[in-house]
């Protein structure tokens, strides 16, 4: 009598072959390919001899394309907004770090004449030795 088991990748059940005492996926030819991009991923995480191999082979390939992603990119509308978006979530994400600068030279705007009220800024999102900064903001005159 044999068990079933449900799979790692669509969670169906299958009966497994009993020859591979470890089958996790069944032979669904999606939850195939999860299996060895799986397979493939502790290979790249574990093995230092794959991973150069990859290494080497993707860099003939592109040697081989020199212009594949700008025909790539000139082709797809769809990948370049993508990319676009993409690229502001990760500059977004850049901007909300914690300040870490030593001795920094902020470049020097106009300042508007009038009456400034000056407040200290702190917290924990400015980690900067040495610098004084202060929020400023403009109060009208009339």
């Amino acid at each position: 009598m044999h068990r079933t088991r449900r799979c790692a990748h669509c969670r169906c059940h299958f009966l497994p072959d009993p020859r591979v005492k470890t089958q996790r996926f069944c032979s669904n030819k999606a939850c195939q390919r999860a299996r060895k991009a799986q397979w493939q991923r502790d290979k790249l995480a574990t093995d230092p001899d794959y991973r150069a191999n990859q290494r080497d082979c993707q860099q003939s390939w592109q040697h081989q394309h020199p212009h594949y992603w700008r025909q790539y990119r000139r082709q797809r509308a769809d990948y370049r907004e993508r990319n676009r978006l993409l690229q502001q979530h990760r500059d977004h994400k850049r901007r909300i770090r914690p300040l870490a600068k030593m001795d920094v030279l902020e470049p020097v705007t106009f300042i508007q004449p009038g009456i400034y009220h000056l407040i200290p800024v702190v917290g924990p999102h400015l980690a900067k030795m040495e610098v004084l900064s202060q929020k400023c903001h403009v109060i009208p005159m009339a």
